[in-house]
This record gives structure tokens, C-alpha cells and sequence, in this order.
């Protein structure tokens, strides 16, 4: 293989902060090179130390064979490196074209030479994106696609991906994975970002894990596995990631869903949940797991069935009825419906039930909210300056504890989780599923959606199966294999072979 580029013995210190500590890193023509590690190891600022927007303490670039000093990410561009962050910088008013060459739009523009441009890029990523439609108006995977492609219009060498599957469904996600594989038997070197640790597996061609600023090792995909790449990150395996089972007491039943429909991704489902129970809620993107949540919370109006709560027939109109009842939901998208990004800590922990930080006459206590809020961040560990910061200057991992923080006070008796951990690091995985199993052991019903199969396997009690907008079956703890919730997902059969029929 050929060396594209190699970062030798790279520290990064802000004031007296050491945020890199003599780092070794390359990058091959034609691989992809996994960069890993929690939130915090470095892994962010060493790629923003490649791409100029960050000067090196001390230490050596090297791209082509050859010492440089990067100055800008112009500079980077220049010599082939580009980065598609996971918050993408585009202009959603802008056209699609647009946003591809904005960087070098002249004075007089030819809009059909840069249409059909535009065309040729997205065509050679393998996609059918109007070159003419506004940025805004496109999917999340599409608006990728374009930030992929405006990298492509460069002479470009090696792109770094930051955390891309973050906000992608699990067949988008897929589809990158094939542009990337495209990329890849294009000579170009790939640098890729990410928490979801079996993806890695599934694309990457070397492993690099970094720790507080330091790199842990770099690995070969095929020599390790992922019980030893986690020991690597957090020192720990996959298992001890996990909570202690056996503590909890199942008590009466909370949640009762009987033959429920609505729309066209809930048919005829039926469940229950008793408190101190986590039950998981799989299958694949698309199957309908969300749309249920959604049902049950009243976010939903129900077109036929019956929900019952503690034994009692429920209405839910809205989430505000479903917050009224006693049930509470972490969305699967935390940032668009789990919280308000740019108020305080303290508002959005309180704000599902602000009646007890209120006096008769409608003031806020200040006081008792900010014990409320610092007790709640206190059991948390919730890592924040004050609970005056904004959530947005949290970490992934300590804006869902923000979420949760809500529905710890909110206080009801069914809390239903979305992809409790998307986006989040290893570390911080574990202590959400700490907090997951304490909501349990405290006599809450507790539903769970997740697309990664080891960790309803890890956190549940029993697995729910959907497929299709059916419940097609459920699994427990001695049936737990990512075979049979696949099989039974996609046939209602816990092995594709059409043998042994779930229960």
C-alpha cells in the first residue's frame, strides 16, 4: 500500500490542557482506518490537527512522503484531505449544486456546466439526487451525500468521517458503508469515526483506540474482537459494560397494550410490562418499534385497540396526556424532541413537571429548583459546569442523561427508551444502562428500543420482536442469539429455515 499520510509523535495542549500526547497515526491508499475511543480520548482534535484547522504543540505531518505545515483547512484541502463532519456544513437553502461548489463559485455562473457537474459526482456515489433541488428539502442520508460529493469535488486524497452513521437509519447506514467500500477501491484513503462498534467490524481495515490523548495500539480487522477492542477503550470487556441481573423485583403489571393499531406501521399489536421489568422492543429500522412507542405515549392517535395503565383504560391524545398518565419517552432523536438545546440544564430537566419548582401563584422557586436539578445531577453523574450551561455544550452522552433526568423527575410509572444510546461512547453506554436498570429497581415498567442487538440482550428481561408493524414473536434470555430476533423479524420464525416457530 501507499502512504498517504503520517502524523508522528503529535501533542495538542490548550492552556495547560493535554489534549493529545505524542500520537502516531497513518493512513494507507485504499483502507479504511477505524479511529476509536470515548468521548475525550483525542480523536476529534488529532483529525482537526490533519486537517489545519488545528496547529500541532509539537510533532511532524507528513502527507505524500514529504514534512508540511497546515495553516488552514484550505491548506489541508490543497493537498488532498477533507472532512465530512457528523453536524454537516451545508446551506440548506441553497441548491444542491450550490452547496457542492460554493467554495469556488465565480463571479458569472454557467448554472448548466455546474448542474451537470454536480450531476457526475452524485451519479459516481451511486445516487439520483436532483442537482437543482434546495439542500433543506433533502433527506439526512441525501444531504451526506452531498457533503461526500462536495469533498469528491476536490482532488481529493483522503476523507475523514466523524461519527456519519449517527443520525442514519440502519439501511442508510448500509448504503454508506457501500460508498465508502466505492471510495475505497478508488485508491483513497479513509479515516472513519464511530461508537458503533460492530460497523467497524464490518468495514474497517485497521483499528486505532486512543485513550486520554494517547494511542492505546493499532490493530488488523480479523485479529481482535470486539470484547478485546472494548477492554482496549475502556478496559473493560463487553460484558462488564452491562448491569448485574437478578436484583430486580417483578411486581404487578403497569402497561397493558391490547390489539392495538395506528397508521400503517402498528397492526394488531399486543404486550405488557410490569414494573421492574425491562422489556426489549427489536427488530429491524422500519418495523414499526418506534411507531409503538409513539402509540403508547399518545404522540399517536390509535385507529382501533386499547392501552391499559396499572389496570386501568387510558385515552391518549397527545404526549401531553401520555406525561399526565404516567408514562414518559426518550425520543429516538434527543435533539430534535428529548431536549431544548439551548436553554439551561436546569429547564429542561424540570420541564415535564413544573408543577413542583412553581408556587400557587405561578413563580418558580428558584432555590428548590436548583436542589432539585443538583440532586438529580449529582445521581446522574450528570458532567456539566452548572446547571445554567445550555444543554448544547453537553456531551452526547450527558444530553441523554439530561433526557433522563426529565423522566427521573417527571416520575411516572412506564418510561419508554429509543435508541437510548445512539451517538454516545462506550463509557458512557455503561453508565446509561445503570440508569436504565435503577429506573427498573425502582418499580418502573420499562420498555427499550435499540438497533443494537447486544444491548436488549445486555439490559432486557424479555425481547419483543417486531416485523413489518406486527409483533411477530419474543425471545428470552436462553434464546438470545442475533440470528433468531433477525429470522424472527423478517420470517416470524426464529430461524429463516422456517424451523422452530416462536412462541
Amino acid at each position: 500500500m501507499t502512504e498517504l499520510a503520517r502524523l508522528e509523535a503529535i501533542t495538542k495542549s490548550f492552556g495547560g490542557v493535554h489534549a493529545l500526547r505524542g500520537v502516531d497515526f497513518d493512513i494507507q491508499a485504499g483502507e479504511v482506518h477505524a479511529l476509536l475511543g470515548e468521548n475525550g480520548a483525542g480523536k476529534s482534535t488529532l483529525m482537526r490537527v490533519l486537517n489545519g484547522e488545528f496547529p500541532p504543540t509539537s510533532g511532524e505531518i507528513r502527507i505524500g512522503g514529504r514534512s508540511v505545515i497546515l495553516k488552514d483547512p484550505h491548506a489541508a484541502r490543497i493537498l488532498g484531505v477533507e472532512v465530512v463532519h457528523q453536524e454537516l456544513a451545508l446551506a440548506p437553502d441553497l441548491t444542491v449544486a450550490e452547496n457542492i461548489f460554493l467554495g469556488e463559485l465565480p463571479g458569472v455562473i454557467s448554472w448548466a456546466s455546474l448542474k451537470a457537474r454536480a450531476r457526475t459526482l452524485i451519479e459516481r456515489l451511486g445516487f439520483d439526487i436532483d442537482p437543482g433541488a434546495t439542500v433543506g428539502s433533502l433527506a439526512v442520508a441525501h444531504q451526506q451525500v452531498v457533503e461526500i460529493a462536495k469533498a469528491l469535488s476536490h482532488d481529493v486524497k483522503i476523507i475523514v468521517f466523524d461519527e456519519p452513521s449517527a443520525v442514519l437509519s440502519a439501511q442508510d447506514a448500509d448504503r454508506l458503508h457501500r460508498i465508502i467500500a466505492g471510495l475505497r477501491g478508488q485508491g483513497v484513503g479513509i479515516v472513519y469515526i464511530s461508537h458503533r462498534l460492530e460497523e467497524i467490524f464490518k468495514i474497517a481495515d485497521r483499528m486505532t483506540v486512543m485513550k486520554d490523548g494517547q494511542r492505546v495500539g493499532t490493530v488488523r480487522n480479523g485479529d481482535v474482537t470486539i470484547d478485546e477492542l472494548i477492554r482496549m477503550m475502556v478496559g473493560r470487556p463487553l460484558s462488564a459494560l452491562f448491569p448485574e441481573g437478578g436484583r430486580r423485583a417483578i411486581g404487578k403489571e403497569v402497561l397493558r397494550v391490547d390489539r392495538i393499531n395506528a397508521g400503517r406501521m402498528v397492526r394488531d399489536v399486543s404486550l405488557s410490562v410490569r414494573a421492574g421489568e425491562i422489556v426489549g422492543l427489536g427488530g429491524l429500522v422500519g418495523s414499526g418499534r418506534t411507531e409503538v412507542a409513539r402509540a403508547i405515549f399518545g404522540a399517536d392517535r390509535l385507529d382501533s385497540g386499547t392501552i391499559q395503565l396499572n389496570g386501568q383504560p387510558v385515552t391518549l391524545r397527545s404526549p401531553t396526556d401520555g406525561v399526565k398518565a404516567g408514562v414518559g419517552l426518550v425520543p429516538e432523536d434527543r435533539k430534535l424532541h428529548g431536549v431544548i438545546l439551548d436553554k439551561p440544564i436546569r429547564v429542561n430537566a424540570t420541564m415535564a413537571r413544573m408543577s413542583s419548582v412553581v408556587n400557587a401563584l405561578g413563580f418558580l422557586r428558584q432555590g428548590l429548583e436548583k436542589k432539585i436539578v443538583s440532586d438529580l445531577g449529582a445521581s446522574l453523574r450528570l458532567k456539566a459546569s452548572s446547571i445554567d450551561a445550555p444543554v448544547s455544550s453537553l456531551s452526547g452522552g450527558n444530553q441523554q442523561k439530561v433526557v433522563l433526568a426529565k423522566w427521573f423527575h417527571a416520575g411516572g410509572d412506564l418510561i419508554i427508551l429509543d435508541e437510548p444510546t445512539r451517538g454516545v461512547d462506550v463509557g458512557a453506554k455503561t453508565e446509561i444502562y445503570m440508569l436504565i436498570n435503577r429506573l427498573a429497581e425502582d418499580g418502573k415498567a420499562v420498555l427499550v428500543i435499540s438497533s443494537e442487538h447486544q444491548e436488549l440482550f445486555g439490559l432486557c428481561d424479555r425481547v419483543l420482536v417486531m416485523g413489518q408493524g406486527e409483533l411477530r414473536g419474543e425471545l428470552t434470555p436462553d434464546q438470545y442469539s442475533e440470528e433468531r430476533l433477525l429470522a424472527l423479524s423478517m420470517t416470524g420464525r426464529t430461524n429463516a429455515n422456517g424451523m422452530g416457530e416462536a412462541a
